[in-house]
């Protein structure tokens, strides 16, 4: 069987035209196993922000149709096309500049500055590093040593 990161992969270049056509984009897939049982999780945005119930049926079923005509993936599983959340994965650049002013947390996959752990204010985001104010100090963070960054929402 392919790794999940290929599965999600296969289906985030078959979903991405699918969504871009209902004006949507495609922010993360994931491809996990839990209690037994494998789920496709496809997570849009609008744009502009704000995805809707409507919108996420709407993908839904097309894309399950293509997904079954491919035999992507290979055995039985259960798709969720969902809103990425308050705290939604940050990815690519035009992730992080969509949401200059908001509040992130970044790990780096390598020790930056002796830390691998970076929390605050998204400053700016160029096209290869993203700087964020942590501890009242920028930090520039190139996108290179990124393993894993989302928003933090301040309740």
């Amino acid at each position: 069987m392919p790794a999940a990161t290929d599965v999600a992969g296969a289906v985030e270049t078959i979903a991405a035209p699918l969504a871009e056509a209902l004006g949507l984009e495609i922010v993360d897939v994931e491809f996990r196993k839990e209690g037994g049982r494998w789920f496709l999780r496809v997570f849009v945005d609008r744009p502009e922000g704000g995805v809707s119930l409507k919108d996420c049926e709407a993908l839904s079923g097309p894309l399950g149709r293509a997904l079954d005509e491919r035999n992507i993936p290979k055995h039985e599983y259960f798709l969720e096309v969902s809103s990425p959340g308050l705290e939604r994965v940050l990815k690519k650049p035009s992730d992080f500049k969509r949401f200059v002013g908001h509040n992130a947390l970044v790990l780096t996959a390598t020790p930056l500055n002796g830390r691998r752990k970076f929390s605050g204010n998204i400053v700016s985001a160029e096209e290869d590093e993203v700087r964020l104010e942590v501890d009242g100090k920028t930090t520039v963070i190139p996108y290179t040593a990124i393993s894993k960054a989302n928003l933090v929402f301040k309740w």
